[in-house]
């Protein structure tokens, strides 16, 4: 899913808090709440670029 009320921030949906959704990190990390109506499915392209972000991270050891 992609945020587009936090800059495009890419994530996994993982439920329903009141009015939000929580979405999390691709790969894991700290989850945060979205509104509805700000969030679309992510196109492969976008998913993938996040994936491969999350990789070089890890390979720099910025991400565990």
């Amino acid at each position: 899913m992609v945020d587009t009320g936090r800059d495009g921030r890419i994530g996994e949906f993982r439920g329903v808090a009141g009015p939000y959704w929580s979405l999390r990190p691709l790969g894991g990390g700290l989850e945060w709440e979205a509104e509805p109506g700000l969030v679309r499915p992510a196109t492969p392209m976008e998913r993938l670029r996040a994936e491969n972000a999350r990789c070089n991270a890890r390979s720099r050891g910025d991400v565990l």
